[in-house]
C-alpha cells in the first residue's frame, strides 16, 4: 500500500492511544508515591511530577499545589495514612473507575 492520508477517524484513534500511555503512567506515578510514603523527599519528587498533567475530569492538574502541600505535611507528620487516603482521592478523581472496576 503506498502512503495515504490518515482519515480522521485513524488520526482521533491515533491520539486516544497516546492519551491512554499518559493516563497509565500517571496512575503508575501514583502508585509509586503510595510505595515510597517512608521517603518524604521522593514522594515530592513524584508529586510536583503529577502536577505537570492534567486532569480533565477536574480542570486541574492531577496533584494541585494545596493537595501536594497537604500530603508532604500529613508525612512529616508521621501521619502516613492521612497521606495515603490524600493520594487515593486524587487517583480516584483522575481515573475515575466504574464501580465494577477496581484500580491495578
Amino acid at each position: 500500500m503506498a502512503d495515504r492520508p490518515a482519515s480522521s477517524d485513524e488520526e482521533k484513534h491515533r491520539r486516544g492511544l497516546k492519551f491512554r500511555r499518559r493516563d497509565d503512567y500517571a496512575i503508575e506515578l501514583i502508585q509509586e508515591a503510595q510505595g515510597h510514603l517512608g521517603d518524604p523527599a521522593r514522594v515530592g519528587q513524584i508529586l510536583l511530577m503529577l502536577g505537570r498533567f492534567y486532569n480533565p475530569y477536574i480542570d486541574a492538574p492531577i496533584v494541585d499545589p494545596a493537595s501536594r502541600r497537604e500530603i508532604l505535611e500529613a508525612l512529616e507528620r508521621g501521619d502516613v495514612a492521612r497521606a495515603r487516603d490524600l493520594l487515593d482521592a486524587r487517583l480516584r478523581l483522575y481515573a475515575r473507575f466504574d464501580e465494577s472496576e477496581e484500580p491495578s
